[in-house]
């Protein structure tokens, strides 16, 4: 073998450590919160953390001090821990189905006492079957304004996403299609915006919006939102659009169409790749926003300031919070992933 093979071979290793390793630190982080997510509350406090949720709880049900004294297989010792004393069925039931994330009914566990009862035996095995969505279940059922936080957020999103589009949309066909002094810094100007906190901006926000009436309302957060989005918008537009030769709209006027009618039919047709990709940074813009959802809502909170305060609430649970932060991921993952075909080209790399 010569030393230029083994070069080429030790630079093709190198290249693919790299890449393994720059997969692994996104993807790990990801199964980290996924698998927290379904681990039950008392699997979540565990250390170390588990792999995988289990798919089934192996109890033992025996006599203690105070009453029934119940014990749960733990995997991580191998062995049965005592986790309850008491005589109370229905405080048994509660701690099986909240901490171990487990089903079970009242029937159930009347059953299982009484198999012990009339076996004549110190103790009883049994099995139930994990609740794997048990968090996400109480998360949404529980949680302050869950569901209708996720509505309210969604529907901020959609209209971050029209007024950026309409906005910045006709800003950058004017950026690519006119000539004026000082086009080029004004396109740079447009991003100004985007250099202050957006904590910076939220703060004045409250004042101008209280006196508008739109203080703790979607509209009042759109329009914040906006404010970010448009600049990028321009941005993206602008490239998209001079990638579109203007002759084929000055054909389509020879035929007799108007100018709007050459935009709409010709122009924004073939603009919609960037379109698209411009209202998916302005969707995950919104969506993720949280500091500003904080200082500019009270009683009418995004999902994502549900998650926050779940996170951080007295009572919050670590993986309450990982269902939260998956269920706030999946809108936007199926947004990203119904404009996928258009990420390629959303920097004007199309061809006509």
């Amino acid at each position: 073998m010569t030393s230029k093979s083994i070069n080429k071979a030790a630079r093709k290793t190198i290249f693919y450590l790299f890449v393994t390793t720059l997969l692994v630190g996104i993807l790990l982080p990801v199964y980290f919160l996924v698998t927290l997510s379904f681990l039950s509350t008392r699997e979540a406090y565990q250390f170390p953390l588990p792999m995988t949720p289990a798919l089934k709880t192996d109890l033992k049900l025996g006599y203690g001090e105070r009453g029934y004294l119940l014990s749960v297989w733990e995997r991580s010792e191998d062995d049965y821990a005592t986790v309850l004393d008491t005589n109370d069925l229905d405080k048994m039931r509660v701690y099986i189905q909240s901490i171990l994330g487990t089903k079970i009914t009242d029937e159930e566990l009347a059953e299982q006492i009484a198999r012990l009862e009339s076996s004549g035996e110190e103790e009883v095995f049994f099995t139930q079957p994990r609740n794997l969505l048990y968090n996400y279940e109480t998360f949404f059922r529980v949680t302050r304004d869950a569901v209708p936080a996720l509505m309210r957020s969604i529907q901020i999103a959609l209209i971050t996403i029209v007024i950026s589009l309409v906005i910045g949309g006709m800003a950058g066909y004017a950026f690519a299609r006119y000539l004026f002094r000082g086009r080029d810094a004004l396109k740079f100007s447009v991003l100004f915006v985007r250099m202050f906190p957006g904590v910076a901006i939220a703060i004045p926000m409250v004042l101008i919006l209280a006196n508008m009436g739109l203080y703790d309302q979607p509209m009042g957060l759109a329009l914040i939102y906006s404010v970010g989005s448009i600049g990028l918008t321009v941005w993206i537009t602008a490239s998209i659009f001079l990638g579109i030769p203007v002759s084929m709209e000055e054909a389509a006027q020879v035929f007799g169409a108007t100018k709007l009618q050459s935009f709409v039919r010709i122009t924004l047709p073939l603009a919609f790749p960037g379109l698209a990709a411009a209202a998916m940074y302005a969707f995950l813009g919104a969506w993720n926003e949280t500091v500003a959802a904080i200082i500019l809502t009270q009683f009418n909170p995004t999902f994502s300031v549900v998650v926050y305060q779940t996170l951080l609430g007295a009572t919050g649970q670590v993986n309450l919070a990982a269902a939260g932060g998956i269920a706030m991921a999946v809108p936007a993952v199926f947004f990203t992933f119904f404009i996928r075909k258009y990420i390629n080209q959303m920097w004007g790399g199309m061809r006509v």
